[in-house]
């Protein structure tokens, strides 16, 4: 999931620069969309299931028009309920006014806060926290003198990941959670518009230059007249922990993930990995699109040639994200295509980004098997994936996990390669050079999670179910 919003000095086309915007951030989520144009105080908004140039047509974003304000969200669909439904941004209409509210993110105590206030006598329409958090704020809105104070006294409730955008008919309002799991950023374009977006590249696609970013746990409000005003009520509270997957996956390589580059990152964990697991080989190739940096890292620190083992249809999302484990298994069948020239009897490096659920990768081997390669050798740049994610990744249980109920060597015969290795945990913390001290969540990886564990996990929820595991869907 990601966020994208503007704030123009003067009417303009921010429909457009908003759909320029999540176009830029199309990989953090592919299953729906939306856009919410603010004109002179009235709302108008589109939002539906699919990628962003196949929703936002000329036609509609005619039909948005103008405005001086907008916000955008593209959503991964990370269960069997995906839909418009669960689609942001929302909007609220309430006893003060309305806004409109868009989050990434996932809160650990999302079921807790929802049974609380069902039990008041409110109903919900999604199964998305971003409603949750719409009624906090409401809540407090009620009382409090603007939004921004509203939001701040709503923070006090929410535990876990977030990284709002909430758009007034007069401001334009980010927030950041206190451990700050997600990136979320701000520019300016040179027409003086500002610009805040989850990754640097959606500022790059409406020609904004970087300004910084949002703090964990700060509140930033733009309003029409070119003002800010940071509120830090909620800032230095808690340890910053970013989700160390935007570094390995989520991101673009392109982006500046606080104060670091995406790319280089790949590269240090592709040298590590070199490091760690050497082997005689003829060739280094990655997987499309996320291994292929840590694929030349590899290829850079080992000496082995770095060649193309894929081509990818560009007409395709990425895999992981997609909503049921059975789509992310057809879609790989079109997603690639082996270039034979390069594997075939040839002892081939397979560098991916990560091994979750072990499907996709095995059938990957499979593709090189039958282009003819003669060893297949797999490197992941992430450490064994063995725990939940509770912010957003959507990974409930470790049944999923192949790496949490099978060893090494097991591994090796599911996904058929002749050998295996993952990144150390210890080296994981190498591949951002930064001198901050930048903290990052690896939860994931070594069960230390930043937070408390959620109290009521509704595996229900994820697409990929136990039941259908054990039957071999």
């Amino acid at each position: 999931m990601s966020v994208f919003g503007i704030i123009a000095k003067e009417t303009c086309n921010v429909a457009a620069s908003t759909y320029y915007g999540l176009f830029a951030l199309q990989h953090r989520g592919q299953e729906s969309c939306g856009i919410v144009v603010c004109d002179d105080g009235l709302f108008r908004s589109h939002k539906a299931k699919g990628i962003v140039n196949d929703v936002f047509t000329h036609r509609v974003l005619d039909e948005l028009g103008e405005g001086n304000m907008a916000i955008g969200h593209v959503r991964y669909g990370a269960d069997n309920v995906a839909g418009v439904h669960n689609s942001q941004p929302v909007i609220v209409n309430h006893y003060n006014g309305h806004y409109a509210l868009a989050n990434q993110g996932s809160l650990i105590n999302g079921n807790e806060l929802r049974r609380e206030i069902e039990m008041e006598g409110s109903i919900f329409h999604s199964r998305r926290d971003v409603e949750v958090i719409a009624y906090l704020i409401t809540k407090q809105r009620i009382k409090c003198s603007s939004v921004e104070e509203a939001l701040e006294q709503a923070m006090y409730s929410l535990k876990g990941s977030y990284s709002l955008l909430v758009m007034s008919p007069t401001k334009l309002i980010a927030a950041c959670d206190p451990h700050g799991f997600y990136p979320l950023c701000y520019g300016i374009t040179k027409e003086g518009s500002y610009v805040v977006a989850s990754e640097t590249c959606a500022l790059d696609s409406v020609g904004a230059q970087f300004i910084r970013d949002i703090e964990p746990g700060e509140i930033v409000v733009f309003d029409s007249n070119g003002g800010i005003k940071s509120i830090t009520t909620h800032c230095n509270k808690e340890k910053k922990s970013i989700c160390i997957f935007e570094y390995l996956y989520t991101a673009r390589p392109d982006s500046v993930v606080d104060g670091y580059s995406v790319h280089k990152a790949r590269l240090n964990a592709g040298k590590y990995l070199a490091l760690e697991h050497p082997v005689e080989a003829d060739v280094v190739i990655g997987v499309p699109d996320s291994g292929l940096d840590a694929a030349l890292g590899y290829a850079n620190e080992s000496g082995i040639p770095y060649g193309i083992g894929f081509i990818k249809n560009k007409y395709i999302g990425r895999t992981f994200i997609d909503p049921g484990q059975k789509v992310r298994e057809e879609k790989v069948k079109i997603k690639l295509n082996v270039v034979s020239d390069t594997v075939k009897g040839k002892r081939v490096v397979l560098v991916d980004d990560s091994i979750v659920r072990g499907t996709t990768c095995a059938r990957i081997v499979k593709l090189l098997r039958d282009a003819g390669a003669k060893e297949v050798h797999m490197r992941s740049s992430a450490p064994q994936f063995l725990n939940p994610c509770y912010y957003g990744t959507d990974i409930a249980s470790r049944d999923v996990l192949i790496a949490a109920n099978h060893t090494v060597e097991e591994m090796e015969k599911i996904i058929d390669v002749d050998s295996l290795g993952f990144l150390s945990v210890e080296n994981l913390g190498k591949i951002i050079e930064t001198e901050n001290g930048c903290g990052y969540c690896h939860g994931c990886f070594t069960n230390t999670y930043p937070t408390e564990s959620p109290k009521i996990v509704e595996k229900s929820k994820y697409e990929y179910k136990i039941s259908e595991r054990k039957r071999g869907k």
